[in-house]
Formats: structure tokens, C-alpha cells, sequence
């Protein structure tokens, strides 16, 4: 078939936009904070054969699990997908990234309106962190888990609708074993975001014809392909090796662990090996190959022209290697749920690789991912409340070369993704008060481009029987700058009970039984720096200064500000 060249850039402005109402439809309809407040989310669209046509990453991390999923989904169920199928799955050891992430897969069938059976044209796809998913703690973090069946319930592909028809056996044995009645909900938010995508790739198939469809889909990829070739090519050819140290496993006071990387680059390829990782640990601080791989591509696009369409074609020229058995790539029945959060420890890893080779395209490093989850029952409604303090966990990014780093953006997993609560909902939403969010003065790693500033977060608990999970990285060692510049600041969380005793929890900790009155503080560091802060611009140094985000004494000691 001769290619449209218009028709190929409709198809791909196209499938963005369907993506993108996928994402609206789904964050007007959930109920839990997670989702429909930070959109910890993400939907996508994946052709017959599971390839991704397009994706909208609120949550990267997220964004590039849902492809390998279903690819499975198509290998384990074969002949047996239908009209009208809906699937659910988490399973980590089946290619999924973490328990909460919940997806959801319709396979799209078409009829040519002739009597030919339907054929699949492809599936739309949406997966989001659920507020609960069982296991031994409410909210689905669980610092103390040796084992997946401690942290969840597990969902290896599942069909909850099958042939149109809902299977209320299936549904009702999911959902008995979820405590919060919103994630029920929750998920019918998912399925209606497929129904979104299925009518979106229905209507260009209508209009178009299904040979068109997929000739110019096909082309689509390769001309993708092309692209991210292209810009592999400006990377020297060579091999360049990363590390990175976690601290912490949750199991033994003091421990550590290495993330290690060895990138070969051989002119259009590029090879992510990470062969000397450390092994898994015997706690929840593991990965899976879908997270770390996720990990892996959301650092690497940073790097290259962002203009590159996000499908099938971005992610053929990349290799990545992740033995079974390491920390990033954990064995089963390991527990898991930490995974999505070593990716800052593995981004770390990949930029400190190539950031000597390609300066002008690396950040410094972000701020890493400290995090607390409380739960408990929100008195005023007599029913249980679940809340990720997304608030509190958002530090600043890295600087790069001319632009100072994003002040409050978040973990790199997100890559800026994730949105704040809102302050009149979180209090609506949960039992507490907040007392104090403000941005972080001197937090950030100064340098000729500043980091990105970090944040101060202070709430008091309502509630009762309230449980304080914590989860992450940075008390140990803060975001580093790059070329001359200094470091960002060190994570903290710290609780004041009311009787006026301070507690600071690790950075994989389990508290129970915290009173209603207790002060909850956290303080979320900094982005490294870029360059010799004595170079930075004098004017921009007095800016910073008048408006607080840095302090005298900093304008004097690291910029030589008189």
C-alpha cells in the first residue's frame, strides 16, 4: 500500500489524544486521592499484537509496564480473547512492576460489517496504584514482608468480563479480598477508560479501513525506530559503567546495596547490563524486570530528543540485560513492593555512566524518593481512610546545562508526573490538618544552574488507629551535584507524639498505633547543582536571594555573593 505521509503524523497525533481521553476519563471518575488527586497513573494503547502505539505517562514508572503485560496476556491466553473480554492483572512474577499497580486490558475487535469473524486490532490498556490490594497491610506497603503473599493479593491474568458478560464469581472473589470498598470502584474507572479506547481506535479504524490502519501503523514504528537511532548515534560508541548505593534493605540496621551498570553503545544500539547488581535481599526491597526496565527507558529518554513518539519504534534499539536473582530482577516468591522506588537508585547509576560523555544532556541527580503512607479510620465518616502523602514526597530535580533544576517535581520515577493534593481535599479526605507546605530554603544543590528547591511538610493526625508506613531513599546520601556543582539536601521524616516524645522512623518502617495529636515532619531534599556556583549569574543569585530560596549565608559561602 502506498504510505500517506499525512496520514501516518494523523495517526500518531491521533493516538495521543485518545491516550490523553483515556487519562481524563479516568481521573474524573476514581475516588481515591492516589488517582484522581495525584494521577498515580497511566493508559496506553498497544496494537494486535501487544506493541505500544502511544501512551499517557502521569507515572512513567508505570507507562512502560503495561506493554510487556500484554504481551503475556496474548501468549497465555491464545485463541481464548473475545469481544468483550476485560482482564485484569498485578502479578509481579507475570511481568508486572508492583502489587497496588492494578491494570486493566480490553482487546479491540473489528468487523469489517461483512460475515467474517471480528478480528483484534489491538487493546487498550490503563493500570493505576490502588489504594489497597490485600496482603497484611492495609494501603499494600508492607516493610516487614519476606514473601509476595504478605504484601497482596496476587492477579495473574484474570478475565472479570468475558464475552461482554460480567463473571460475578471472579469479581466477588477479587473484591472480598480488598478492604476498601473504593478500589471496587476504582477499577470500574479503569474498564470505562478502556471502553474510551477501544470507541477511539475503533473510529480510525472506521474511517481509515483496517489495511490503511495498519500499513501506516507499521510505518509509524519504523519511522520512530529511525529516529531513536538517530539520536543513539550521538553518543560515542564505547562502554561506559555506573553505580549507584541504596541504603537499607528494611531487614538489617546498616545494610546497603549497589546498583550497577555497564552501557555499551555500538553505533545505533545501546545495551543497558546490569550484570554486577547486588543480589535480592530478603525483605521488600526488590524489583522486578518490568520496573527496572521502566527505570531503565524513562532515564534514557531523558537524554534524547523529546520529541521521539512514544511507541514500539522508541524501544527496539534498546537491550537491557537484568539476571534473575539480583536485586532489581528478584526471584519468586520474593517480596517486591519496594521495586518502583530503587529506579531513582538506578537512574543514579545510569547518569553517573553517561554524564561524562554526553554533559550537556545528563542532569545532576534528582532528589530521592522519601515517602509515608498513613492509615487508619477517619472518625467523622466511621470508615477507613488510605493516604499517600504526595505533598511531602515531591523534592527538587536535578540542573542541566543552562536551566536550573524544577523546584518541588517529585521523584524521577514520576519524572515530574505525579500532581500535588490538593490542601482542601487532602483535610476532606483524610483526618488530618495541615500545618505547614512551604518550599525549602537553601534545600537546593547550589551550583551555575541551581537544583531544584525541595519542601517542608508539617500535618497533624486525626483519626484512630492509625498505622505509618514509610518507604524510600536520601537520609544517607542527597542528590549530587555535577561538573563543580554541590549536592542537594538529605531527606527526614520525624513525628512528635502529643505527650511531646520525637520518633524518627527509618526509611523502610512500619509504626503502629500512632495517637491522634501527633505532628508528622518532612522535610524533602533538594536537586544537585551544575557547575561552579561562582560562575551563576549575579543578578540571578540577588533574584534567589530577595525571594527566599536561598539564604544570605549561602549567597555568601557557595556563591561568593558580597
Amino acid at each position: 500500500m502506498k504510505i500517506d505521509k499525512i496520514l501516518v503524523s494523523i495517526l500518531q497525533r491521533r493516538f495521543k489524544s485518545i491516550a490523553e481521553e483515556m487519562s481524563i476519563a479516568l481521573a474524573m471518575t476514581t475516588r481515591s486521592p492516589i488517582l484522581c488527586e495525584a494521577q498515580d497513573f497511566v493508559t496506553g494503547l498497544y496494537d494486535a499484537k501487544g506493541k505500544m502505539l502511544e501512551q499517557k505517562e502521569n507515572l512513567p514508572i508505570l507507562s512502560f509496564s503495561l506493554g510487556p503485560v500484554c504481551e503475556y496476556i496474548i501468549k497465555y491466553y491464545g485463541d481464548n480473547i473475545h469481544p468483550g473480554d476485560v482482564i485484569f492483572h498485578n502479578d509481579v512474577f507475570s511481568m508486572g512492576n508492583q502489587n497496588n499497580d492494578v491494570a486493566v486490558y480490553k482487546p479491540i475487535f473489528y468487523n469489517n460489517g461483512g460475515g467474517d469473524r471480528p478480528r483484534i486490532v489491538g487493546w487498550a490498556a490503563c493500570k493505576g496504584h490502588q489504594a489497597d490490594i490485600g496482603g497484611a497491610v492495609r494501603g499494600g506497603y508492607n516493610p516487614q514482608a519476606t514473601e509476595i503473599w504478605q504484601e497482596a493479593l496476587r492477579i495473574p491474568p484474570i478475565k472479570v468480563y468475558e464475552k461482554g458478560e460480567l463473571r460475578k464469581d471472579v469479581w466477588n472473589l477479587i473484591f472480598s479480598n480488598i478492604r476498601l470498598k473504593m478500589v471496587e470502584e476504582d477499577m470500574r474507572a479503569q474498564i470505562g477508560s478502556c471502553v474510551v479506547g477501544e470507541r477511539g481506535i475503533l473510529s480510525l479504524v472506521e474511517k481509515y479501513g483496517l489495511d490503511a490502519f495498519e500499513a501506516h501503523k507499521e510505518y509509524l514504528f519504523d519511522a520512530t525506530e529511525k529516529m531513536m537511532r538517530s539520536e543513539i548515534r550521538t553518543i560515542p560508541s564505547g562502554v561506559y559503567k555506573g553505580e549507584a548505593t541504596g541504603y537499607y534493605d528494611g531487614k538489617t540496621p546498616g545494610s546497603k546495596y549497589t546498583i550497577r551498570v555497564r552501557i555499551t553503545v555500538k553505533g545505533d544500539d545501546i545495551t543497558f547490563d546490569f550484570s554486577g547488581t547486588d543480589p535480592q535481599t530478603p525483605g521488600f526491597v526488590n524489583g522486578t524486570y518490568t520496573s527496572t526496565a521502566s527505570a531503565t527507558m524513562l532515564t534514557f529518554l531523558q537524554m534524547v530528543n523529546p520529541d521521539i513518539q512514544h511507541n514500539d519504534g522508541m524501544v527496539r534499539p534498546v537491550k537491557m540485560i537484568i539476571p534473575q536473582g539480583t536485586i532489581l530482577n528478584a526471584a519468586y516468591p520474593a517480596a517486591t513492593t519496594y521495586g518502583n522506588h530503587i529506579c531513582p537508585i538506578t537512574a543514579s547509576a545510569i547518569m553517573r555512566a553517561l554524564s561524562p560523555i554526553i554533559p550537556d544532556r545528563v542532569t545532576a541527580e534528582w532528589n530521592s524518593l522519601l515517602c509515608s503512607l498513613t492509615t487508619g479510620i477517619d472518625e467523622r465518616k466511621s470508615e477507613p481512610y488510605v493516604d499517600i502523602c504526595f505533598m511531602g514526597l515531591k523534592g527538587g530535580s536535578g540542573a542541566i546545562k543552562g536551566v536550573d533544576g524544577y523546584d518541588h517535581i517529585g521523584m524521577i520515577d514520576a519524572s515530574g508526573g505525579v500532581i500535588d493534593q490538593d490542601y482542601e481535599m487532602f483535610e476532606q479526605q483524610t483526618p488530618h490538618m495541615i500545618l505547614q507546605h512551604e518550599y525549602w530554603t537553601d534545600s537546593a544543590g547550589p551550583g551555575q544552574w541551581r537544583g531544584g528547591l525541595g519542601v517542608v511538610t508539617k500535618f497533624k493526625l486525626g483519626g484512630k488507629g492509625n498505622t505509618l508506613v514509610t518507604f524510600g531513599e536520601g537520609d544517607v546520601e542527597p542528590a549530587l551535584g555535577a561538573h563543580g556543582g554541590k549536592s542537594g539536601t538529605l531527606n527526614k521524616i520525624e513525628l512528635t507524639y502529643p505527650n511531646g516524645r520525637k520518633h524518627k522512623p527509618t526509611t523502610k518502617d512500619l509504626i503502629k498505633d500512632v495517637p491522634a495529636g501527633t505532628i508528622y515532619y518532612q522535610e524533602a531534599g533538594g536537586g544537585g547543582g551544575l557547575g561552579d556556583p561562582r560562575k551563576r549569574d549575579r543578578k540571578t543569585v540577588e533574584r534567589d536571594l530577595r525571594n527566599g530560596k536561598i539564604s544570605r549565608k549561602s549567597a555568601r559561602r557557595d556563591y561568593g555573593l558580597k
